[in-house]
């Protein structure tokens, strides 16, 4: 992100969320935003996935648009927000992001990885927040992205299941993956 700029138009005036902001995060990095709520974290992520548009500054994904790098896998992404499609089930739902792409981790592992084995073949609409929270996770996780990037990856998660989702995170950094977080 360089120089990138967002306002939001509000019934009580201008919002800017996010004012000239400048990031570059190196391969295998693990950067993390933190800030209170209405920091700007969330429109910074959404920007840097094209997700939205900046209102001034460029944002690019090795080297190229964001969108791009995104339907190439190359990106994996959990927001904090977006339900799951329901009467699947969670093997299921894996199963069918891996299809999407040409490269991916077997669908197996990323259950196994994210701690899914014992809720597979539950419907995600039978899913608790946490384990909602670990489907969406997984689903960041099966392209095997080079750049992984998650807002607010553990809310609604409870503590072991904060913890488990940690200890993913540090395995799949050690394989050389490059890690943005908001929290």
């Amino acid at each position: 992100l360089a120089g990138v700029t967002k306002t939001f138009r509000t019934p009580e005036g201008p919002v800017t969320a996010v004012r000239g902001l400048d990031l570059a995060v190196a391969p295998g990095e693990t950067v993390a935003l933190l800030g209170p709520n209405g920091a700007g974290k969330t429109t910074a992520i959404d920007m840097m996935l094209g997700l939205l548009p900046p209102d001034a500054g460029s944002v690019s994904l090795f080297g190229g648009d964001p969108g791009e790098a995104v339907a190439a896998g190359a990106v994996g992404a959990m927001l904090q927000t977006g339900l799951l499609i329901r009467d699947l089930t969670v093997r299921e739902i894996v199963a069918m992001m891996a299809s999407l792409y040409h490269r991916q981790l077997g669908v197996d592992e990323v259950i196994a990885l994210t701690g899914l084995s014992d809720i597979a073949g539950r419907r995600t609409q039978k899913l608790s927040g946490g384990q909602s929270q670990r489907v969406r996770f997984a689903l960041a996780l099966v392209a095997d992205p080079a750049l992984l990037v998650l807002d607010e990856p553990t809310v609604a998660m409870d503590v072991a299941g904060r913890h488990a989702f940690w200890e993913t995170m540090r395995a799949f950094a050690a394989r050389g993956a490059t890690i943005v977080f908001a929290t």
